[in-house]
């Protein structure tokens, strides 16, 4: 039995914050720990959006895998930067659809 449960660092578009609301759902009932991405009610400035990128990539460094939820395998510019990091650090990457 390991030490802690494994923690499972979700990606993805916010145009899926359902799927990953689901997804979030489906690995917190199989006894993971899921850290996802911040969601806002409002529009968001590019400062705030500069700064969420960055507590993402933090996010990542905390997963022992990344879960990207890429719906009909859409990955766009943010979520490619992260899979990028995730790799370069040597987080494993899985993707929900194939891309």
């Amino acid at each position: 039995m390991p030490d802690r449960p494994e923690i499972v660092c979700i990606c993805g578009s916010t145009r899926f914050v359902t799927e990953m609301r689901a997804a979030n759902r489906d690995l917190t009932f199989a006894g993971v720990i899921v850290v996802a991405p911040g969601e806002a009610d409002e529009v968001v400035t590019d400062e705030q959006k500069a700064a969420l990128d960055a507590l993402h990539l933090r996010k990542i460094d905390l997963a022992d895998r990344v879960l990207v939820v890429n719906p009909g395998g859409y990955v766009g510019e943010s979520t490619r930067r992260e899979i990028a990091y995730a790799e370069a650090t040597g987080t494993p990457v899985e993707f929900t659809d194939p891309v």
